[in-house]
């Protein structure tokens, strides 16, 4: 059964076992009955939702059920340490899903690197068919820039060849490893622009999409592919000669002229072009060029989406550029200093100015990525931002919770959930809001550790809010102990 087959099959009975599997103050004897549990909803629950004491992950990863180690592996809460003891699972299953990687958490993170000796056992022992991009997604940054130079050959294999230095590409052609120097011949191959139009399918298909993308392109394979499916891809391609990028720039298609807008190497003549391009999105694309000066980019008419996806969870650069950062946080267009507002790594004075920033995507997203994102501004990015990363805010460090009580009655129920993060609720307030219209007010009213003892016992017998009321940290050990077999 898929995960959420399983979670649909669970009785109202083990949704109230899984909703106190998540109770943060469930003492370790009743996770480890929980853990014993036969329901698969109840393991599932315990073991990828909710991060555990070391005792209980001990039981785990000696647990018989293949599935209930599978949780664990791709939990996003558990510590990369402690899903690293699956390394060498017998079941192929179990390490199937730690190659793979947590499933994302509810807002979307990228999972936390597993130890570097444990991505260099995976990669040294387990199947080919496992060694995707799943692999990739938990290297560490350090790891993935040493793949080339790293002693075992099959971690050399990872190479980025495209950020390698000439040397470091000729050291891979002239690998002891027979296995290394074939992949990268295969690379450096595909920089002859007659080996591409050699290997280069005839048919549409993804290596046919990653050649036109990224190899050395003649002038009539470009031609060509202008005729037929991939002017998209060879609009971005570096070595596209110059001649063809001019066509391009005026294909019909405007997705391939904002493919080319943002090409580096944009000469000036198609800058000017594309300035003033019939296509909003195309001006914005070119308003962004990084040859543009600021009194370019305000003469160009961008339209700045209003509703741009403000998330978080960014990765911070690897080689930051401390000049570029300050120049784009003080940049007149708002997509550079939202580019800015992204970076975690933004300085002290930066993250002042922007806090106050006009744009309200500037804002929020500082407010999303950024650790020392002041209270006030978390909260002013909370009622004016009704994106659908909204709620993530209130789970940032220094989202304020004392006085939030005074929203209980807001039309917006949005803002009535507010008041349930306020730890000094009035009792009375979290009992009634246990029964507001609103399902998600509902939820967190039935978890707030303030309920009522007599509502919140009572609430373990409704169908609906049953599984959160086992997961107040505020139900009697007595009450915890009566649920559990």
């Amino acid at each position: 059964m898929t995960p959420d087959e399983i979670a649909r099959s669970a009785t109202p009975a083990e949704r109230r076992l899984a909703g106190l599997a998540l109770n943060p103050a469930a003492p370790e004897d009743i996770l480890l009955r929980l853990l014993a549990s036969e329901s698969a909803a109840v393991r599932m629950v315990l073991c990828r939702d909710r991060a555990l004491p070391d005792a209980v992950v001990d039981a785990v990863v000696a647990h018989p059920d293949t599935y209930t180690r599978s949780f664990l592996a791709r939990s996003p809460h558990a510590e990369p340490e402690q899903r690293a003891r699956l390394v060498d699972d017998p079941e192929w299953f179990v390490r199937a899903h730690l190659a793979d990687g947590p499933v994302p958490d509810e807002d979307g993170c990228p999972a936390r690197p597993l130890p570097d000796r444990t991505v260099v056992r995976i990669i040294e022992t387990y199947d080919n068919e496992l060694l995707g991009i799943g692999v990739l997604r938990q290297m560490s940054p350090g790891f993935r820039r040493g793949t080339a130079t790293h002693p075992v050959a099959k971690v050399r294999r990872w190479f980025q060849w495209d950020t390698l230095t000439p040397r470091e590409r000729a050291a891979l052609l002239a690998d002891p490893d027979p296995g290394v120097r074939k992949s990268a011949a295969r690379h450096e191959r595909h920089r002859d622009p007659d080996a591409v139009r050699e290997d280069l399918p005839d048919r549409r298909c993804l290596a046919r999409t990653t050649l036109l993308m990224y190899g050395a392109l003649a002038p009539d394979v470009a031609a060509a592919a202008l005729e037929t499916d991939g002017a998209w891809a060879v609009a971005g391609n570096t070595s596209t000669p110059a001649e063809y990028v001019a066509v391009l720039a005026g294909h019909a298609d405007p997705k391939v002229r904002i493919r080319v807008a943002e090409r580096p190497d944009l000469a000036p003549a198609l800058r000017r072009a594309l300035a003033v391009d019939p296509d909003p999105g195309v001006r914005l694309a070119l308003s962004v060029h990084p040859a543009l000066t600021e009194a370019e980019r305000a003469a160009i008419d961008y339209e700045v989406p209003e509703h741009e996806d403000c998330g978080h969870c960014s990765v911070p650069d690897a080689d930051p550029d401390p000049e570029r950062l300050r120049r784009d946080a003080r940049s007149g267009h708002p997509c550079l200093r939202r580019r800015a507002a992204r970076d975690p790594g933004l300085p002290a004075d930066l993250v002042a100015e922007l806090a106050d920033d006009p744009d309200l995507g500037v804002r929020v997203l500082l407010s999303q990525n950024h650790p020392d994102a002041p209270a006030t501004l978390l909260l002013r990015s909370f009622m004016e931002y009704t994106g659908s990363h909204r709620w993530h805010l209130t789970r940032r460090p220094g989202f304020p919770r004392t006085g939030l009580a005074r929203f209980a009655d807001d039309e917006d129920p949005a803002v009535r959930r507010l008041a349930l993060l306020d730890p000094r609720l009035g009792p009375e307030t979290a009992d009634r809001l246990t029964r507001d219209p609103d399902p998600l007010v509902r939820a967190d009213a039935a978890r707030h550790p303030r309920l009522p003892v007599a509502r919140l016992t009572a609430l373990l017998d409704d169908a609906e809010l049953a599984p959160r009321a086992a997961a107040n940290p505020s139900l009697p050990l007595a009450a915890m102990n009566a649920l559990v077999p």
